[in-house]
């Protein structure tokens, strides 16, 4: 086969990749023991649409299981309802007090553990990453993140909390990262997380 008509399969074949519609929901949670966030958006082909997004309060919970349980019911309750097919959510940021670190850790573990047991696909990024992604600035604040969120999305009400919008950009994250190669770690299953991340054991 001469180098043109190798050209021209090839070139075929990428058209034929690129029409290929890609449709699927995505639920970012930014987790937290008091407050957490979420959102969801829809990607049918080139087109990112929100779907939902909003908090879970937990500032009244005193115990912490409690508030633990409250986290895993309310997003197995968002994968029922919103039947997304991956879920995004943010890492722990490392701080100074290790009891809230504990408490964070535990926080996004129950909720990986909700996706899971769905068999939701689930895909972790650094604070720094979903804000690089979304405004082009690791070091963005949450209003600013929000704000780029506006336009993407093409809303306009702010909500209440901006854990909301750190829920979505987790989803958004996700999104902007499928279309390029990445290092980030994947896992279909919880014993595949538990046996890469045994430090989640709760």
């Amino acid at each position: 086969m001469s180098d043109w008509n190798n050209r021209k399969l090839k070139n075929s074949m990428e058209n034929q990749s690129f029409m290929k519609i890609t449709d699927k929901i995505i639920l970012g949670v930014d987790p937290g023991t008091t407050i957490m966030g979420y959102g969801l958006i829809h990607i049918k082909g080139i087109k990112m649409e929100l779907i939902v997004m909003g908090v879970l309060r937990l500032e009244k919970v005193e115990n912490h299981a409690l508030k633990l349980q409250k986290i895993y019911n309310r997003v197995i309750a968002l994968i029922d309802e919103y039947k997304p097919d991956e879920l995004a959510i943010e890492a722990p940021f490392f701080g100074k007090n290790v009891q809230s670190m504990l408490k964070l850790g535990r926080a996004q573990g129950v909720a990986i553990a909700g996706a899971l047991s769905r068999d939701i696909p689930i895909q972790e990024y650094s604070p720094k990453k979903i804000k690089q992604s979304i405004t082009g600035n690791g070091n963005a604040s949450k209003e600013q993140v929000s704000a780029m969120l506006k336009t993407l999305l093409n809303f306009k009400e702010s909500p209440e909390f901006l854990d909301a919008t750190d829920g979505l950009a987790a989803a958004v994250c996700h999104h902007f990262q499928a279309k390029k190669s990445t290092s980030q770690k994947s896992y279909t299953g919880w014993k595949a997380f538990l046996a890469e991340n045994p430090e989640k054991r709760i």
